[in-house]
């Protein structure tokens, strides 16, 4: 007997219960059903005749099957002794699932009737159309009392064993490949450090293998908050910037990083915290960075201090986190409405603002305000902070009368919008009798939008101290007053904090009352 033969079987699902001589499978294999002296399987020949021939006919190689069946090949079987062998040594033998290869695909029948002579109503195949058992039943005979088996053949599809030869050559090929592929991960990666890209729709993807996205909240259309950052194509490296602080001081860290990296010809991307700080409430649009991505990269570090210096105009570093709490204006006023457009309010924050300051009225008249004077105090820690730690002062009420009473020597019948994180302080030491503020700030410091959108929408500010107020003034333009001198000298706030760094030179100065702090310290 040969050892590799050719084989037939039926490639369509039966209309009625299978006549004598039908091939069932179970578990994965087929059952082999023979009739008395007759086997139903047999070898084809070489020249493949019955390819699409009468499903009827029972010439060689073709399974006994009722009229309607189809033929489809198995391909090549490997078979031992007399299995399957018609005319070469007798009856049927044994067959085993090793021997059926892999010619099979996928099978389902019926269960057969149980032994007890109970009547069995036919029914669908086990598991439906391909189901599979996991146990292999052997060789079976049809008799006349297995008229009612159903059965299924779902496709038998060819199959093709590998010989030796070919599954070396596949290996061969998928190393080479692999190769290739790790030269050219190589050399993406280290020439300049991680070159990391935006998963942008109209961008092309950077090889870095890093998960690097654009997270939602970031404008893609005018009215939500999804733009890609357009670096220019020289643009190389990797540089991003430690979250740190709170809502003013992040916006410092964000201004800052896009002015040195565009400065230094580096691609700029932030952390998630810093997103999830500014993005409710800015359209901003650099790149976000996967934290996994951050945790395996080696950063070069680099503090900075609040002012610019000559040496961040050449930062050589490649791959650079940045740090600290940067929010001076020479680093980044040289792109001032490139700054602003970034920090661009939501619509829906814009219009509320908008909204609330056309319902103010003036106490005394009843009209419209001239002009809107947004007013930030700051207090909450900084009240222990600053004259603890820095040996400074925050605003008290008289700074804030001389504040309004500039404004309101220049400006006719200007609505000073108060916003604080200590408003019942606010309420309690604001002059009001002159009916020109109102209380519009919710002084809800886990979610400053509402009361930031006020102060940039009004056409002036006044400043107490911190970055907060800093940004709002930054951002609504005309005339600003800001708390001057609010600390010793021999502050070691002095130190880190350069006035003439911190505030613009046309921005107006109010000298704070040092005299508390004068007391204290004693002769």
């Amino acid at each position: 007997m040969p050892h590799q033969q050719r084989w037939w079987a039926l490639g369509r699902l039966p209309r009625e219960a299978p006549s004598p001589g039908t091939l069932i499978a179970g578990g994965g294999f087929p059952r082999l059903l023979e009739q008395p002296g007759k086997q139903v399987l047999h070898p084809h020949p070489e020249d493949a005749e019955g390819v699409g021939g009468s499903p009827s006919s029972s010439g060689p190689g073709v399974l006994a099957c009722p009229s309607g069946w189809g033929v489809a090949r198995i391909g090549t079987s490997r078979c031992t002794g007399q299995m399957m062998n018609s005319g070469r040594g007798g009856e049927g033998g044994k067959a085993h699932p090793e021997h059926l290869g892999p010619a099979l695909q996928r099978v389902a029948r019926a269960p057969r009737p149980r032994k007890t002579g109970a009547a069995r109503t036919p029914g669908p195949p086990e598991e439906g159309v391909g189901g599979t058992s996991s146990n292999f039943s052997g060789p079976h005979r049809l008799g006349e009392g297995d008229s009612e088996v159903w059965c299924q053949v779902h496709c038998y599809l060819a199959m093709w064993v590998p010989s030796r030869h070919h599954l070396c050559l596949t290996f061969l090929l998928v190393c080479v490949f692999s190769a290739i592929l790790l030269i050219h991960i190589h050399q993406d990666l280290f020439p300049v450090g991680l070159d990391l890209s935006a998963l942008c729709p109209d961008r092309h993807l950077v090889t870095a293998p890093v998960a690097i996205f654009c997270l939602s909240g970031t404008p893609t259309a005018p009215n939500t908050s999804f733009s890609c950052s357009q670096h220019p194509g020289n643009l190389s490296g990797t540089w991003t910037i430690y979250p740190n602080g709170r809502f003013g001081n992040q916006m410092g860290q964000y201004a800052t990083l896009l002015a040195l990296a565009q400065l230094n010809g580096r691609r700029a991307f932030i952390l998630p915290a810093m997103h999830a700080a500014l993005a409710p409430v800015f359209r901003i649009t650099l790149p976000v960075m996967a934290s996994e991505v951050d945790s395996h990269t080696r950063w070069r570090k680099l503090e900075l201090h609040d002012w610019m210096s000559e040496e961040y105009a050449h930062l050589k570093d490649p791959v650079l986190k940045l740090t600290g709490f940067p929010c001076s204006w020479t680093f980044f006023h040289h792109l001032r409405e490139q700054i602003r457009r970034e920090f661009t309010l939501h619509d829906h924050l814009q219009q509320e603002a908008q909204g609330l300051l056309s319902q103010l009225r003036l106490g005394h008249t009843g009209n419209r305000p001239g002009t809107f004077v947004g007013v930030h105090v700051r207090r909450g820690d900084y009240l222990q902070v600053m004259p603890n730690h820095w040996k400074g002062v925050v605003g008290d009420g008289a700074y804030l009368q001389q504040a309004m009473d500039w404004f309101r020597a220049r400006h006719k019948a200007p609505m000073f919008v108060v916003t604080s994180n200590g408003m019942e302080w606010c309420r309690e030491n604001i002059d009001t009798s002159q009916g020109d503020v109102t209380f519009a700030g919710d002084g809800q410091e886990g979610s400053p939008g509402k009361d930031f959108a006020l102060l940039t929408q009004c056409n002036h500010t006044i400043m107490t101290i911190g970055t907060f107020g800093f940004w709002a003034a930054y951002l609504a333009g005309g005339d600003t007053v800001y708390l001057a001198n609010f600390t010793l000298p021999d502050s070691n706030f002095l130190k880190i904090f350069k006035p003439t760094a911190a505030f613009l030179p046309e921005w107006v100065g109010i000298n704070a009352d040092l005299s508390p702090l004068q007391r204290l310290a004693g002769p």
